[in-house]
């Protein structure tokens, strides 16, 4: 069998730039519904783009980690890159272009993306090194059984617990009580403490697929396709008593979110891996540098919305309302085509990367 899979690093490299093309676009008063978070219940096509890099993390620690034994080294790497993941995240919430370079402390947001990436490759990685599948399974399920019935039945202060969006709601309740004024909304974070924990499953189901593309089991694309749609029927089973909410990461979230992970990577399994055919090597190359792309063009986007001329307007602005904004042409597309060009950019940046052969190791 190949040692690399290519489909891997192709999903890996198509999920960060996902994760630039729903972050950037032109202005978010016009943005097409499908690039739109749900407000709180359901989800859309950017909703999953999160939980697949989750996902594909889980995958690729399985490949990262097959041949090695727990013990001080391999933990002390893990340690380090999860620091290092958790100091760029907190490094992009605190930073402003002003001096001292760093917004005043009770504004700096403590969860983010990068933080959770780190926290959930670290439990991942330690749970693949120490147990067999079976035990990791038995994890899985623990976790997802015991965040709905924490959210849903436990009471808060006296009251029903709720999964909408209300003091009563459990994994608000402990994001205002932890983290007080460093969240991203004033009284939850999408990236928030207890929500993290079942976020973890997600690394753990793509930790799953990852075993199933090592091994020697023929027909991988068929039991892809076979694990998505039972996660998706799960899942949306499931939706019917704990609702879909990214938010949250409730555990019909995760279920459904891998499911469809799952059918996504099958199908360029299928296509690259078993049938050869070259495609996407733009996404394997910006893959290969995922963290880094992702990290770059974050904390450039966000020097491009705090520097602004005398008359207060931002460098993105400037930029869109210039070069994108035209009569004849929605505001819908013209913000689409900014996020298209700034998405494209970072992935010419990856593949200029890639033939450098420079690999920033994260």
């Amino acid at each position: 069998m190949k040692e690399r899979i290519v489909s891997v690093d192709i999903f890996r490299g198509l999920t960060i730039a996902l994760m630039i093309l729903v972050n950037t676009p032109g202005t978010w008063d016009a943005v097409y519904p499908p690039l739109r978070h749900a407000v709180w219940h359901g989800y859309t096509p950017t909703d999953l783009v999160f939980p697949f890099f989750l996902f594909i993390v889980g995958t690729s620690i399985v490949f990262a980690y097959k041949n090695k034994q727990p013990g001080p080294a391999v933990y002390r790497k893990i340690v380090v890159r999860t620091l290092k993941l958790i100091g760029l995240g907190l490094f992009l919430g605190a930073f402003t272009i002003s001096f001292p370079f760093m917004l005043p402390f009770e504004e700096i947001r403590f969860p983010g993306v990068l933080q959770r990436i780190g926290v959930v490759f670290f439990a991942a990685s330690l749970l693949y090194l120490n147990f067999n599948w079976k035990v990791l399974l038995g994890i899985a399920i623990t976790i997802l059984l015991g965040y709905w019935v924490w959210m849903g039945f436990i009471p808060l202060e006296g009251q029903a617990p709720t999964f909408e969006r209300a003091a009563n709601n459990w994994a608000n309740y402990i994001d205002l009580n932890v983290f007080g004024s460093h969240m991203y909304k004033t009284d939850y974070d999408p990236e928030g403490f207890l929500s993290t924990l079942p976020s973890i499953v997600s690394a753990l189901l793509g930790v799953f697929t990852g075993l199933l593309l090592v091994s020697d089991r023929g027909n991988k694309t068929r039991t892809m396709v076979l694990m998505g749609v039972g996660m998706l029927l799960l899942g949306h089973l499931w939706d019917l008593v704990f609702p879909i909410n990214k938010a949250l990461w409730t555990s019909s979230f995760v279920l459904v979110t891998a499911g469809w992970a799952n059918l996504v990577l099958a199908l360029i399994y299928y296509l690259s891996d078993v049938r050869s055919l070259r495609f996407g090597s733009i996404f394997r190359y910006a893959g290969a540098n995922a963290i880094t792309v992702y990290f770059l063009s974050s904390f450039i986007t966000n020097i491009f919305y705090e520097k602004k001329n005398e008359a207060g307007v931002s460098v993105h602005e400037q930029l869109f309302n210039t070069i994108y904004v035209h009569e004849g042409i929605s505001l819908e597309l013209s913000s689409l085509l900014y996020g298209l060009t700034v998405t494209g950019f970072y992935l010419l940046l990856g593949w200029w990367m890639y033939r450098k052969k420079i690999f920033i190791k994260v």
